[in-house]
């Protein structure tokens, strides 16, 4: 079978490393999905892709690709669409825009049987979320979303022993970026999105694939403000959201768990650390702490004027002694692999869509535990009260 054609849409940070129209200033120089699916078309598992130049890096790493609008068109939100019938049924995606535009893009996208990576959270709606998930078995698509955390491998390590630890109790996980991010997210941050869903993303999700047994029954959430609004964020933009989820273990009631989920976009410029990361999991039997910022991997540099701890386990950029691209291990990477060779062996029969919600990927049905928090811990910022989830004839609701 030919490889797979994949189409990127977004084209900022996280997909070229470029920022309006400059180079990042965080650890994404050269971007994360771009240079991913370069790679992964030079090893033979991508073919056509579509959507700056990163070449000279990497022993000229063929990064030719279709535009849509082309460099002579003006800026068009809607040229998505265009691309996306440019595509072929059981062609993909890869969705790295601004949450509330995931949906309508999906949704687009799967109705014309193309395959879907979506950037987390998969949508800031639970409602969008089911609906996705409908189209995509109705149409036979697979959608991914992109939840690189889950092969991180001290993340991985730790869910398979936390199978071990007994009930679940209590959860507490810390994600944090500078407060240079708000200058990259300037155009939506506190309009469209907020940090819960950007970075607590994370660590809900981990926590869920962590806990099978548990459900959420509410959501209490608290934000601080003050720091991004003098940056130059709308009025009412948080700096820090902490959501209090209380988890009921399925088929007993009795047994109830806290997590508390902890995420700011307004820390420190130099830290030493662009994504400040952990997570402190107990249980009936036994605990798990994760420092996933500080490795025991420094570099004190003059030049940066600070200590920095880097994590190469996430993207290595640094190239192999032929001067290819040797970032293949990366959590990072290993992420868009797993959804290409997801597909792949979709589309030749090798496995079905059951089989991928069973396997552990982060699926949209394995994921919709992560859309209700994010959506109910919104909804509780916005109300200021506390909001329970449900789950009623298979579909999931706030209340």
């Amino acid at each position: 079978m030919a490889p797979l054609n994949v189409l990127m849409v977004g084209t900022g940070e996280y997909t070229t490393g470029f920022v309006g129209g400059g180079q990042s200033t965080s650890d994404k120089k050269v971007g994360v999905v771009g240079l991913t699916l370069f790679d992964l078309r030079r090893r033979g598992k991508v073919g056509k892709l579509s959507m700056k130049n990163i070449s000279a890096l990497y022993n000229g790493l063929d990064v030719s690709f279709d535009a849509y609008p082309s460099d002579a068109t003006s800026r068009d939100p809607e040229a998505y669409k265009s691309a996306i019938d440019a595509l072929s049924p059981g062609d993909a995606i890869t969705i790295f825009t601004p949450d509330t535009t995931h949906h309508p893009i999906a949704l687009y996208a799967i109705q014309r049987g193309i395959h879907v990576l979506i950037t987390k959270p998969a949508t800031k709606l639970l409602s969008h979320h089911q609906e996705l998930l409908n189209e995509a078995r109705k149409h036979g698509v697979f959608v991914f979303v992109e939840h690189h955390k889950r092969f991180d491998p001290a993340y991985s390590d730790a869910k398979a022993r936390a199978k071990t630890l007994g009930d679940f109790n209590y959860f507490y996980s810390y994600m944090s970026q500078p407060k240079s991010q708000l200058e990259t997210f300037k155009a939506w941050a506190g309009r469209d999105s907020d940090i819960s869903y950007y970075l607590n993303s994370h660590h809900i999700d981990i926590c869920e694939s962590m806990v099978p047994d548990y459900q959420p029954s509410r959501v209490t959430a608290s934000g601080s403000k003050g720091c991004a609004v003098e940056l130059g964020c709308i009025k009412g933009t948080e700096d820090t959201i902490s959501l209090l989820v209380s988890w009921e273990k399925k088929g007993d009631s009795t047994k109830i768990a806290t997590g508390v989920y902890t995420a700011s976009w307004t820390a420190p410029q130099k830290a030493g650390i662009h994504s400040n990361q952990y997570f402190h999991y107990m249980a009936s039997k036994g605990e798990i702490r994760i420092d996933q910022a500080k490795r025991g991997y420094d570099v004190a540099d003059d030049s940066a004027g600070q200590l920095m701890w880097y994590n190469p386990f996430y993207m290595k950029y640094a190239p192999d002694e032929q001067g290819n691209f040797d970032g293949q291990t990366g959590y990072g990477y290993i992420s868009f692999e797993k959804f290409v060779d997801a597909v792949t062996a979709l589309k030749e029969g090798r496995t079905t869509l059951d089989k991928l919600d069973g396997s552990g990927l982060p699926t949209l049905r394995n994921t919709i535990t992560t859309t209700a928090i994010l959506e109910a811990g919104r909804r509780s910022l916005d109300e200021q009260q506390t909001v329970e989830i449900k789950v009623e004839a298979g579909q999931w609701i706030l209340v």
